[in-house]
């Protein structure tokens, strides 16, 4: 399964708060270009960094990472935690597939989306 996804990001010191204030997990590592952000190395993560080839970060198209919102309130919270932090609404959390998914829809101050999901 994923080991871990990378984004790019325009500024780090902004990037490690904002995930770090998000999933309540904390940088586990971190070097002048990227920062892993979770609970162990060996587990899930989030990296941010600044693209290698030091050209702008462009968030895909169709692109997107879901994070586990443990209920329809675990999603709820964690929409309204990342709109605090300077998230955008992509989406208000609500019913996708009645009965079976709910998700909330961010933008983070890079771009990047983000989906807050529980399976039902």
């Amino acid at each position: 399964m994923i080991g871990y996804v990378t984004i790019g990001v325009n500024d780090m010191d902004a990037a490690k708060q904002f995930y770090t204030e998000l999933t309540g997990k904390k940088v586990l590592h971190d070097s002048d270009r990227i920062a892993f952000i979770g609970e162990t190395m060996g587990g899930p993560n989030i990296a941010v960094c600044v693209p290698y080839d030091e050209n702008d970060p462009h968030p895909g198209n169709g692109t997107m990472i879901a994070l586990r919102g443990g209920s329809q309130e675990g999603c709820d919270a964690m929409y309204e935690k990342a709109i605090s932090l300077g998230a955008t609404c992509d989406g208000a959390p609500g019913s996708r597939i009645p009965g079976q998914f709910y998700g909330a829809y961010v933008k983070d101050p890079d771009g990047n989306k983000l989906c807050f999901y529980d399976f039902s």
